[in-house]
């Protein structure tokens, strides 16, 4: 069997970058733990300061259960330098490669709405771009 994967990113504001994310992929809050009925709840068991708050973090995952769950907390420090790791959203449906191209640059575009910035274009390829907080992510075709 295969091994879940989970990805983190290091935020300023979770919530922010949560409400992106959750458009972006069309994830859902990933429910507490049992037994716990909330994550204010789950969070209260840990012994953290004061001013670590539940909101200064946010769990999300793919409702169908299939993709990588992603946490999402608050850190002091910026972001300072590319992502050694990204996500990549890949679009999908077939066609020829005008097609396929026109599909990215829409998907492109509905995230920029969202709060995500365009960084580069690489014609009939990817798009690159970046989450509110400068996060690199990919947008590209599906394979197959």
């Amino acid at each position: 069997m295969a091994a879940r994967i989970s990805l983190t990113l290091d935020s300023t504001d979770a919530q922010v970058l949560a409400a992106f994310w959750k458009e972006a992929l069309g994830y859902i809050d990933e429910p507490p733990p049992p037994p716990f009925a909330t994550r204010a709840e789950w969070h209260a068991q840990f012994d953290l300061p004061e001013d670590d708050l539940p909101e200064h973090g946010a769990w999300l995952c793919d409702p169908d259960g299939v993709g990588p769950y992603l946490s999402i907390l608050n850190v002091p420090e910026p972001k300072t330098a590319k992502n050694r790791l990204h996500i990549d959203i890949r679009v999908p449906g077939h066609g020829n490669s005008d097609e396929q191209w026109a599909r990215i640059r829409a998907e492109a575009e509905r995230l920029a709405r969202a709060g995500g910035r365009v960084l580069a274009e690489f014609d009939q390829q990817h798009v690159v771009m970046a989450d509110p907080e400068g996060n690199e992510f990919c947008v590209a075709v599906a394979s197959a």
